[in-house]
């Protein structure tokens, strides 16, 4: 992945990432009153090879002017036909209000779609309610089964295809 979006980069992952990655998503989840869990819930971006790269799955960052301010990703999971959960959306509050969830959000609906997978599972805290209105507004459907420790929510999505 590599896409521009107003003045901001997103791209593919790399090692080099990982140290801020995990303060991005350990600065967000603190703003909103939750614990990073490196054991739990967000092991996984400590362990990107392992739970996105080796699996089919893709974890993306967003720069903007060299510097590292938000992570998007998906992997695959046994949920469904075909499933994958989107993880990790995570932005710092400077690059917030300019549509560049919705984008990021988009884009990986379409990489999904391009690698044939055919649902989507999010899971997410009520306490984002940024995160929970952008869900909603982009017709996931709240449905039961939420797996994650810290999580109360949990969104399914069918995937509609390559052009939607």
């Amino acid at each position: 992945m590599k896409a521009l979006y107003r003045d901001f980069l997103i791209r593919d992952w790399e090692p080099s990432d990982r140290t801020l990655s995990v303060k991005v998503i350990r600065s967000v989840l603190a703003e909103y009153g939750l614990a990073c869990e490196p054991e739990g819930a967000d092991r996984d971006v400590f362990e990107v090879e392992t739970f996105y790269q080796a699996t089919g799955g893709e974890f993306w960052v967003v720069e903007r002017q060299d510097l590292l301010v938000g992570t998007a990703a998906y992997y695959p999971v046994e949920r469904g036909q075909l499933a994958v959960e989107i993880r990790k959306m995570y932005l710092v509050p400077a690059a917030r209000g300019q549509g560049l969830g919705r984008y990021l959000l988009q884009q990986l609906e379409y990489a999904i779609a391009v690698r044939g997978f055919q649902q989507i599972w999010i899971e997410t805290a009520s306490v984002l309610q940024e995160a929970v209105k952008l869900y909603e507004s982009s017709g996931y459907q709240l449905t039961v089964g939420v797996e994650t420790k810290r999580c109360d929510r949990v969104y399914t999505k069918l995937v509609l295809g390559k052009s939607s």
